[in-house]
C-alpha cells in the first residue's frame, strides 16, 4: 500500500505482483482538448469499470474478478501547458484507487480507456482529449525496459517505469498528490511529497483551483450510453491556491455572490416574498444584474420549528423557479447557474434534472436527524448516489440537527488558547463528513464547504467563525496529542461559503449596548454588510445573501481592498 515509510522494491517482473490481491495506486489525470472536465469525469466512471479492458488472470489471483475502486480524488487545477507550450491549458487531477489488477494490466486499463474518451495521436506532451498516466504503485520501484535501455527517457512507449520518472519536474502532478498523500515518501528520492513539491520552483502563470459546474438539463444524445449519463459543462470558477506564494502580479480575487430565492411561505427573512412566479423571476432578474453569480433556490425552511413540507411539496415550489429561470428570455437570467437548496435526495434530482448546476445542503448529506453523527444513514447513501450520478458541485454545511439547538462544543476545549472550541468542532464534525463524501465517490474538487453561521452556534461562536473563517481549511493539525487524535486538517484547502445573511445572532448583536434596538431580518443590511466584507477578507469563495445589489456592492469594495 502506499505507506509514509521509506521502504520500497525493485520490481524487474510485473508477474511478481501475483501475492497479493490488494493494491494502492496513484494515477495522474489530464486534459486539454475539447470538454476537458467531462472528459475527465468520464475517464473516473470508466476506471471504475476496468473489466472490458481487462483478459482473464491479469488480476495477479486465479479466478478473482478484476476491481478497481477510487477511494480519494484531488482538487481539479488549470495551468499552463509544459514543454510544448503552443497549445490549449490543462486541467489536471489525479486520484488514489484500490484494485487488484497487475501493473501492466493496468496501463492497458489507462489506454483503453484513453482510446475510448478520444486521445488523438499527438506529439510527446502534446494536446490530448485525456491522458492518465500510473504515478505511484504501493511503495514500488518498477522498470520493466531492459537493464540496457534505462539511461533515457524517450523510449517509454507500452513501459512502465515507476514512481513516474518526471513526477519530481511537474507541479502539476505534485500539487494533486499533496492534496491526498502528502508525508507519503517517494521512494527512489526519499522525501516526502510535501517536500519535493516545496523544493520545486512555482509555475508561472500559477496554477489556479477548478470548480467546473455541469449543464442541465442534459442535451438527451444517447448514442453512447456511458457518455451520456456524463454531463457537459456549462461553466467554471477558479481560484486561487491558499497556500501558495501571491505572484509578482495577481489577478484580482474573485468573491462570488449567491442570490438567495426562498419559495416558502415561512422563510425566517422573506417568507412568502417570492412564492409567485412573477416575483421569483423579476428577484432573479434584479440579482443577475447585480453581479450574483448563483441563484439559491429553497423550498423548505430551515429555521427552528418550521412547519414539515413533504418531499412532493418541497419539489412542486423549487422545480418550477428552475424550469422558469431556465426558460427565460434573456440569455444572462437563462444561463445564470442554480444551486437547490436542500437535503433531501429526490428533491436535489429533480431540481438538478429541471437545470439546476449544484446541490447545497445544510446537513451535509447526512439528513436532519443525524446528530450524534450516523455516517452509514440512509440519507448520506442516497445523497452520494445523486450527487456522484450527476456530477455536481455541493455545499456541505456544519449543522448539528436542530438549528437553535447543540451549541456546546465544550468537548473541543483540548485545542487551548489558540483556538476556539467551535473552530476546532466544526473542523472535526464536518471534515468527518467531507472526508467520507470524497472517499465514497464525491470528487474533491466538487466540494465548497460552509461553516454554518447561524446553525447551533451561540453568538461568540458565530462571531469566532467569521473572524477566523480562514483558519478553517488552514494546513494544520487537528485532534489531541493527549488523545493521541492529532492528524491533519480534514478541511484542508477546500473553498469556503459564508452565508450570515440577515440571521438572528447579527439582529442579538444590535440589540446590545445603551443605544441597542431590536430588530427584523430585513433591518440588518447594514449588519449584514459587516458580515459580508469580513467574509470577503478571510477569502471566501462564496457569500450567500438576500440584498444582492447592496451586498455585490460590498463584495467589490472589500475585495479591492484585500485582493
Amino acid at each position: 500500500m502506499l505507506a509514509d515509510s521509506s521502504a520500497s522494491t525493485l520490481i524487474e517482473n510485473p508477474r511478481q505482483f501475483t501475492d497479493s490481491w490488494n493494491h494502492v495506486v496513484a494515477l495522474a489525470i489530464g486534459s486539454n482538448i475539447g470538454d476537458s472536465c467531462r472528459n475527465i469525469e468520464y475517464a473516473l466512471r470508466l476506471l471504475e469499470d476496468p473489466s472490458s479492458h481487462l483478459q482473464s488472470g491479469e488480476t495477479g489471483a486465479p479466478n478473482v474478478p478484476p476491481h478497481l475502486v477510487v477511494t480519494d480524488t484531488s482538487f481539479m487545477y488549470q495551468s499552463a501547458p509544459m514543454y510544448v507550450t503552443d497549445q490549449p491549458p490543462f486541467f489536471n487531477c489525479a486520484c488514489i484507487v484500490e484494485t487488484n489488477v497487475r501493473p501492466l494490466a493496468l496501463l492497458r486499463v489507462l489506454k483503453g480507456i484513453e482510446e475510448t474518451v478520444g486521445r488523438v495521436p499527438s506529439i510527446r506532451n502534446g494536446p490530448r482529449a485525456i491522458d492518465l498516466d500510473i504515478i505511484l504503485y504501493d511503495d514500488s520501484v518498477l522498470d520493466t525496459r531492459p537493464l540496457a535501455e534505462r539511461t533515457t527517457l524517450d523510449n517509454l512507449h507500452g513501459q512502465l517505469v515507476v514512481p513516474h520518472p518526471r513526477l519530481c519536474e511537474r507541479e502539476f502532478v505534485l500539487r494533486p498528490l499533496f492534496d491526498m498523500i502528502p508525508d507519503y515518501i517517494h521512494p527512489v528520492q526519499r522525501k516526502t511529497i510535501r517536500a519535493l513539491l516545496e523544493f520545486l520552483p512555482l509555475s508561472d502563470p500559477p496554477m489556479e483551483r477548478v470548480i467546473p459546474f455541469p449543464k442541465y438539463p442534459s442535451s438527451g444524445d444517447t448514442s453512447n450510453k456511458m457518455l451520456s449519463g456524463v454531463p457537459s459543462t456549462s461553466t467554471r470558477w477558479t481560484y486561487p491556491i491558499p497556500t501558495q506564494p501571491a505572484p509578482s502580479n495577481p489577478k484580482p480575487r474573485k468573491t462570488h455572490v449567491m442570490a438567495t430565492l426562498n419559495t416558502t411561505p415561512d422563510s425566517f427573512s422573506d417568507g412568502s416574498d417570492h412564492t409567485a412566479p412573477l416575483s421569483a423571476i423579476a428577484y432573479v432578474e434584479s440579482s443577475v444584474a447585480a453581479g450574483a453569480s448563483i441563484i439559491d433556490i429553497g423550498g423548505y425552511s430551515t429555521k427552528p420549528g418550521a412547519a414539515f413540507v413533504s418531499p412532493e411539496e418541497e419539489t412542486s415550489r423549487v422545480v418550477p423557479a428552475v424550469e422558469q429561470i431556465r426558460g427565460h428570455p434573456d440569455a444572462s437570467a437563462r444561463q445564470v447557474l442554480i444551486s437547490v437548496d436542500t437535503f433531501r435526495p429526490e428533491v436535489a434530482k429533480a431540481a438538478v434534472s429541471a437545470g439546476a448546476n449544484c446541490i447545497n445542503d445544510v446537513h451535509a448529506f447526512s439528513g436532519p436527524n443525524s446528530y450524534p453523527l450516523n455516517l452509514a444513514n440512509e440519507n448520506m447513501t442516497q445523497m452520494i448516489e445523486v450527487a456522484k450520478d450527476l456530477a455536481v458541485p455541493v455545499v456541505l454545511m456544519h449543522s448539528r440537527g436542530d438549528a437553535g439547538k447543540n451549541k456546546d462544543y465544550r468537548e473541543y476545549s483540548y485545542a487551548g488558547e489558540n483556538e476556539a472550541p467551535v473552530l476546532e468542532g466544526v473542523k472535526v464534525e464536518l471534515g468527518e463528513k467531507v472526508e467520507y463524501l470524497v472517499k465514497h465517490g464525491i470528487r474533491r474538487w466538487f466540494v465548497i464547504v460552509d461553516p454554518g453561521i447561524g446553525f447551533s452556534k451561540t453568538v461568540e461562536g458565530n462571531l469566532e467563525l467569521l473572524r477566523n473563517a480562514g483558519r478553517l481549511v488552514s494546513d494544520a493539525e487537528i485532534g489531541s496529542e493527549h488523545l493521541n487524535t492529532k492528524r491533519r486538517n480534514p478541511l484542508f484547502g477546500y473553498p469556503i461559503l459564508i452565508g450570515a445573511s440577515r440571521k438572528s445572532f447579527l439582529g442579538e448583536i444590535l440589540s446590545r449596548g445603551e443605544n441597542g434596538r431590536k430588530t427584523t431580518p430585513k433591518e440588518r443590511g447594514w449588519a449584514t454588510a459587516a458580515a459580508v466584507a469580513c467574509a470577503v477578507q478571510q477569502k471566501s469563495l462564496v457569500v450567500r445573501v438576500h440584498d444582492t445589489r447592496e451586498m455585490s456592492d460590498v463584495v467589490q469594495v472589500s475585495g479591492a481592498i484585500w485582493s
